[in-house]
């Protein structure tokens, strides 16, 4: 039972499963919901200080080289040009949203790449994402218990 709460842990925490992969895994090897819930929540909000570091990070070493900085610096400003506007109406609120709904490429990994590249508020940021990931995990929770309850109406024998 160990390794599968390791194997939930760890796809909470990828960027291709985060918790909408987490979640189903976890129920769907009898890990209880509300346990399930709380540890890809738990992991999955650890991507945002994660990701916010090693971006740092890595983009420090790599802007030494020329390369880096002038595709760096040409994407980032026509990123920031295109939601500039966006970003100021919703701030970090948007942010939250962004990352709360279970979408393809809307988790904790790509706001936190968002707000990088944005250049917002480390904690807040890390903050929003966290109760992105929340309201995500919730709104999987419900889709998933919802579903699995339709799913035995239809597979009951009578």
């Amino acid at each position: 039972m160990a390794k599968t709460y390791f194997i939930t842990a760890l796809l909470s925490i990828l960027p291709i499963s985060e918790l909408r992969g987490a979640i189903p895994y976890a129920y769907f090897n009898e890990i209880p919901i509300v346990t399930s819930y709380l540890l890809c929540v738990l992991t999955n909000s650890l991507v945002g200080p994660i990701a916010m570091f090693f971006l740092s990070t890595l983009h420090s070493l790599l802007y030494k080289w020329d390369f880096y900085r002038r595709i760096f610096e040409r994407t980032v400003e026509e990123a920031r040009i295109r939601v500039e506007k966006k970003v100021e109406k919703y701030g970090l609120l948007g942010l939250m949203f962004f990352v709360a709904i279970p979408l393809p490429v809307t988790g904790a990994w790509t706001g936190a790449v968002g707000a990088w590249v944005l250049n917002l508020d480390k904690k807040k940021s890390c903050l929003s994402i966290a109760l992105g990931v929340c309201i995500s995990g919730i709104i999987v929770s419900l889709v998933l218990i919802s579903g699995s309850g339709l799913v035995s109406l239809f597979t009951k024998k009578i």
